[in-house]
């Protein structure tokens, strides 16, 4: 079924706002978080901290802790002050030795989390700094990786591991079995709309609903649950899943919840009719493959019309 929800069925006062939660990985969720800026502190987003690769893999293999590299993502994306802070936080080193590659925000993060008691501590110190508004947080304080058992019945373990899987895994797992952060399941619960993607399936949307906590959150929530499409098939063994695969994997990871409504381009037809489409253009003028901010904002403000 398609749904325009055009008309406004509820008005609700902009100092008590909706609340929304988006839930991913660094570049998708990053680019939704900074489409709902003007949000404010109603947005959170909820951030996969299981990536084993690039600079970020380099800082857990020698120090251990949670992958920082999506939080970061995410930050910069939010920024909307720049500043000698946001510059810092930002840069890249270029050249030979042990820092070339590294991201100078990763290491700021993992350094404030070598002083702080929790990671949340860290991020929210950074937010404050760069005058970021949204609030973000990890899926999990402690440290995990995502690991995936093959059709050949193999587990391999990590995010770059299971990026590399030639075909589509049978199951998905975080290893050890971490804890949810508790911000996060609040927020969950407290949520009045809550968006999965975009960004890569397997390993930015995935991981967070693996955590037994985020499972029974969004399978006890109130908010209605939406899922956004990619705008081109991805790269790895997500490219071979279809939608019907994706919503059943989620729904699957949540409880037996139902996905309410797919955010789309184009209509989608080798799906269940139960499922609403809203359809309407969200790919940005300059690169085909990657979502517009403006347009996915409008998209989410049709479906907060429609509650």
């Amino acid at each position: 079924m398609t749904v325009d929800p055009l008309t406004p069925t509820d008005t609700t006062p902009a100092d008590t706002g909706p609340r929304i939660v988006a839930i991913g990985g660094g570049h998708g969720l990053g680019r939704m978080l900074s489409a709902l800026s003007d949000f404010g502190d109603k947005v959170t987003g909820i951030v996969t901290t299981t990536d084993n690769g690039g600079s970020t893999g380099r800082i857990r293999a020698c120090q251990g802790g949670i992958a920082w590299g999506d939080t970061r993502n995410c930050i910069n994306q939010l920024i909307t002050e720049p500043s000698v802070g946001s510059m810092i936080f930002e840069y890249r080193f270029k050249g030979n030795g042990e820092l070339d590659g590294h991201n100078l925000g990763n290491l700021m993060l993992k350094a404030l989390d070598n002083l702080s008691i929790r990671p949340l501590e860290a991020i929210n110190l950074i937010r404050d700094m760069l005058k970021v508004q949204p609030h973000i947080l990890p899926m999990s304080e402690h440290p995990a990786d995502l690991s995936a058992m093959t059709p050949s019945g193999e587990i391999i373990c990590g995010e770059t591991s299971v990026d590399e899987l030639e075909d589509v895994p049978l199951r998905l797992y975080v290893e050890p079995a971490v804890p949810a952060t508790k911000e996060a399941v609040q927020a969950i619960e407290q949520a009045d709309l809550i968006l999965l993607g975009p960004g890569s399936f397997l390993t930015s949307i995935m991981p967070p609903l693996l955590l037994k906590e985020i499972e029974l959150a969004l399978k006890r929530c109130r908010a209605k649950i939406v899922f956004v499409m990619n705008l081109d098939k991805e790269k790895g063994p997500a490219g071979k899943m279809t939608l019907a695969d994706m919503l059943r994997w989620c729904e699957r990871s949540m409880g037996g919840r139902p996905i309410d409504v797919i955010v789309t381009d184009r209509q989608q037809e080798a799906i269940d009719a139960k499922y609403q489409q809203l359809i309407m253009p969200l790919a940005s003028n300059n690169h085909q493959w990657r979502h517009d901010r403006e347009k996915l904002r409008q998209a989410v403000d049709r479906i907060l019309q429609a509650r």
